[in-house]
């Protein structure tokens, strides 16, 4: 029996501003930008990885979610407490370079980690951490 990731969810506070940096900034192809009963779906991904969506997520997103808590999502994902992906690059240098030339927030600037790969950090519009990570020539 294999199991694969299909879906990934990351919460953003404005899809009218993720969707640029996912798309424009990252690279990603947006697949899906469906309007659903006063919510929108919206899915991004890799063109190296079709099988595998990301979707965009608003806190109102789940019908069901008091204000209060979709105030304390939002509140946690501008602080960066709730982690966003880590996106794997043939080059992180290089990554890091083309995301901070778009005016991206750095968090960690490209680093070797003891744990075996490089890898750099930005936030995302609505502050997710994103991290790039490649892993490290023997």
């Amino acid at each position: 029996m294999d199991i694969n990731l299909s879906t990934c969810f990351i919460t953003v506070d404005d899809h009218d501003r993720a969707i640029p940096f996912y798309r424009d900034v990252l690279g990603l192809e947006v697949r899906n930008d469906v309007g659903f009963e006063g919510m929108r779906w919206v899915t991004v991904g890799s063109p190296a990885q079709p099988d595998i969506d990301i979707v965009l997520e608003t806190p109102v997103a789940d019908p069901t979610a008091s204000p209060v808590d979709r105030d304390a999502v939002t509140a946690m994902v501008a602080k960066g407490l709730i982690r966003g992906v880590i996106f794997r690059t043939d080059d992180v240098d290089a990554t890091f370079e083309r995301v901070r030339a778009a005016g991206a927030d750095v968090l960690q600037e490209p680093v070797d980690q003891p744990y075996g790969v490089r890898d750099c950090a930005f936030r995302d519009p609505a502050g997710n951490m994103i991290r790039f990570s490649q892993p490290r020539k023997a």
